[in-house]
């Protein structure tokens, strides 16, 4: 478990990240891009504001994340600005070879003979906004974002086709881009923030939790790889609906992402296996992958390993397989 000082330690270091860096200034891209948003600025606009529309802090390789990174800037001042946070995904059709539990140990009484399927459909939306940019005159953000995944028994009509389950995820967070260098790749993110989870039900099905993380978002070229440790913001005893959700969600995640030169994307996550023994951890591998002439809607595998799959069986072992569609 990571030392209860520590979020804190970053907590009190975190504004140090964000010194004024060199920015891309001098470019070209930088002068077009402020060329565009004064033509386009409204006449209250101030030159904070242009700037932190076209600013993005150097980084050293022209990477995946520094792609993104310009892309949010571009559109942070836009009116009604919302971006994509996590990633966005319909699975048609994802079976679990170990089965749903239909009863959860009997906290499901009053549907004791209710039959799930082992195949069913789940989605995932996530979207930012910008709550302010340049903080302290520092190349500091202010992010919301809200993310939800559902899990669709869309062909089990026998039981009328109903969402098993069906997870919330409001985040709120200080975003720096500190640029240091660790093993060859850039550090070019760290986000420090809270975290609230929950399915929004009530006892005795209801799970949630809250916690306190940092992301550290490295990068080079077309490889990506993201490093969040967390600690559980703890709650009154009567009032955990999980007491014992860390020890198969653990405190940190991991993921990686690689693009190929052919446009494929792979990405790996892996949650709790080191901190467990790898007894209770899970993994999670994707492969999204070109369709035709479209080039924002991709082809999409999933595979999950492990615990944690949804939150109301978060201590039940999944073993799945889903096909479908993913926003690039």
């Amino acid at each position: 478990m990571l030392p209860t000082n520590c979020l804190s330690l970053i907590a009190v270091t975190f504004v140090t990240l964000a010194m004024p860096t060199a920015l891309f200034a001098a470019t070209e891209e930088y002068k077009d891009c402020m060329m565009a948003a004064i033509k386009a600025a409204d006449d209250d606009a101030t030159v904070g504001d242009l700037r932190a529309k076209c600013d993005v802090s150097e980084q050293p390789d022209d990477s995946l994340v520094h792609d993104r990174l310009k892309q949010d800037k571009r559109n942070t001042l836009e009116p009604f600005t919302i971006l994509s946070h996590e990633q966005n995904y319909l699975l048609l059709a994802n079976h679990n070879s170990r089965g749903y539990q239909d009863s959860l140990d009997g906290v499901f009484s009053e549907f004791d003979d209710r039959r799930l399927d082992d195949t069913e459909a789940q989605f995932q939306v996530s979207l930012k906004v910008p709550l302010e940019t340049n903080i302290f005159n520092r190349d500091i953000d202010l992010y919301g974002a809200y993310t939800v995944r559902s899990f669709w028994q869309v062909y089990n009509t026998d039981e009328s086709s109903p969402f098993r389950e069906t997870n919330h995820e409001p985040e709120l967070w200080l975003q720096a881009y500190p640029n240091w260098r660790v093993f060859g790749l850039n550090n070019a993110v760290v986000r420090l923030g809270i975290n609230h989870q929950s399915n929004g039900r009530s006892d005795p099905v209801s799970r949630s939790w809250n916690r306190a993380f940092v992301d550290f978002i490295f990068a080079k070229d077309n490889f990506a790889l993201s490093f969040k440790p967390w600690i559980r913001i703890s709650e009154d005893g009567d009032d955990d609906d999980n007491p014992d959700i860390t020890e198969f969600l653990g405190h940190y995640e991991l993921k990686g992402l690689y693009k190929s030169r052919s446009g494929h994307q792979f990405s790996l996550m892996s949650r709790n296996n080191l901190e467990s023994g790898f007894e209770r951890g899970s993994i999670e591998a994707g492969w999204s992958f070109p369709l035709g002439r479209w080039p924002y809607l991709r082809g999409y595998v999933q595979y999950f390993r492990g615990y944690g799959e949804s939150l109301l069986d978060y201590n039940q072992k999944a073993n799945s397989i889903g096909l479908g569609i993913i926003l690039k």
